[in-house]
């Protein structure tokens, strides 16, 4: 018997999961997120357009543009003009629920420092306590570059736990296992240091100086001042991992949604498509979309507009165009079956999700949802649906936003997961790959079965 055929490279389970391993390690922040994708796309030899500057697109080239460093858009021309042939679109979002620390967040009590936070998103406060927390985000500084004074900002990333919240002993709270509530105010403020001097102000640097030499380790080149603001957010320390008995589930922080960028990123480059295809990130999924970088703003119509040249082309070329809008699904709970509407139970390891809500809060309907099924039979996978129960409230992608703003047919589909918005969360070992082969035969399509929708 002759050996069995080996599947090309990119289709290598356990070198595509180390990589999604290694992007999210490195991006506790959609600030990092980009510049991760930045600098892959720039190892794949897209070339990177300014907002701000005039642009010369050229036939199948490949380009990338980012907003405000945590949006990103990237695309490689097709030999056709986009009017002709609409582009295939894949949208995700770069931010995580998680805590934001405030302007002034030092708490000094007790010798003991926390640092306040916001909460950012709908985040499941109480897997917070008793995590190693790592700090990490965008500081804004004043420097001096020959001579002159300016405003720079850099990303930091401790890279380690620098904080932890410690619950209250169950013997200070016997109820704590039956009636124990979080309040974001007052119990989600990290603890930072332990000082004999920290009730002495005066004694001790201010937030500002211990950034700003955070800043000057990790940007030694640059001549600061001062710091003047900052966007920094806490994330759990602890790096991606595989657990199960076979080694078949994922536990990682932030998968969602930074699973469906890192398969949708690597289609782009992977797939070799003969029509304009694009991928599109934004942040601030999580609190709403409606941003100068969110999916409710005007990034992706601003790139949409220069890639044609009159109204009638961009109306053309959105009527043409189709996105999958990739965000992680509900995968069903073995101890909460009951939370599932009984007949859409989405399992981990079986394959993508395909998420349909009466109300709108998906994009899909009937067409795009079959247009996502026929994408993926061509890819031999599986697909599940899912809806929410009647008599629970349903939560949104960026789909909805990108279709009703630039008219694109959309679907919504994701990998099934658990513990969502949790501090970590869970997906099988096979659902990474699965979402990325949907998403690579979609892009390597020559036409998508559209011709008779209207």
């Amino acid at each position: 018997m002759p050996p069995e055929k080996q599947p090309p490279d990119k289709f290598n389970q356990a070198k595509f999961n180390q990589e999604l391993f290694t992007f999210i390690d490195n991006s506790p922040t959609p600030f990092h997120a980009v510049r991760s994708m930045e600098k892959a796309l720039n190892k794949q030899g897209f070339i990177h357009l300014d907002e701000g500057d005039a642009w010369h697109l050229e036939t199948n080239g490949c380009y990338y543009v980012t907003r405000n460093n945590s949006s990103l858009i990237a695309f490689k021309m097709g030999g056709t003009p986009p009017w002709e042939t609409g582009i295939k679109i894949i949208g995700a979002h770069t931010d995580s629920p998680c805590l934001r620390v405030k302007p002034s967040p030092l708490q000094r009590q007790d010798s003991m420092t926390r640092l306040g936070c916001e909460v950012y998103g709908g985040t499941l406060l109480n897997t917070w306590f008793d995590r190693g927390l790592n700090l990490a985000g965008r500081v804004t500084c004043r420097t001096v570059e020959k001579g002159k004074e300016r405003i720079q900002s850099f990303l930091i990333n401790y890279n380690r736990p620098v904080a932890i919240i410690p619950s209250l002993a169950i013997h200070l709270d016997r109820e704590a296992n039956t009636n124990r509530t979080v309040n974001p105010e007052v119990h989600i403020s990290p603890l930072f240091s332990l000082d004999d001097q920290m009730n002495n102000p005066e004694q001790n640097d201010s937030f500002k100086a211990i950034l700003l030499k955070r800043v000057n380790e990790e940007h030694p080149s640059h001549e600061l001042v001062e710091v003047m603001a900052h966007e920094l957010s806490f994330s759990h320390a602890e790096p991606c991992f595989y657990t199960g008995l076979d080694r078949e589930i994922i536990s990682a922080p932030r998968l969602d949604n930074l699973l469906s960028c890192h398969s949708a990123l690597k289609s782009l480059w992977s797939a070799a498509p003969c029509t304009t295809a694009m991928v599109v990130f934004a942040d601030n999924e999580e609190v709403g979309s409606e941003t100068r970088t969110g999916a409710r703003g005007s990034f992706l119509q601003s790139i949409l507009s220069r890639m044609t040249q009159t109204p009638e082309q961009l109306a053309r070329t959105t009527a043409r165009s189709f996105m999958i809008s990739c965000d992680n699904a509900h995968g069903v709970h073995p101890a909460f079956r009951e939370k599932h509407e009984p007949n859409h139970r989405p399992l981990l390891n079986t394959g993508p999700v395909l998420k349909i809500n009466a109300s709108q809060r998906y994009a899909t309907n009937s067409e795009s949802g079959a247009v996502f099924k026929e994408i993926c039979a061509g890819a031999k996978l599986v697909v599940q649906d899912f809806v929410m129960r009647s008599d629970l409230a349903c939560g949104s992608t960026i789909g909805p936003a990108i279709a009703a703003r630039a008219g694109i047919r959309t679907v919504d589909v994701g990998a099934a997961t658990l513990a969502m918005h949790s501090v970590r969360e869970v997906t099988g070992a096979k659902d990474p790959m699965m979402m990325f082969k949907a998403l690579n035969h979609y892009l390597s399509l020559d036409e998508l079965p559209l011709l008779s929708l209207t």
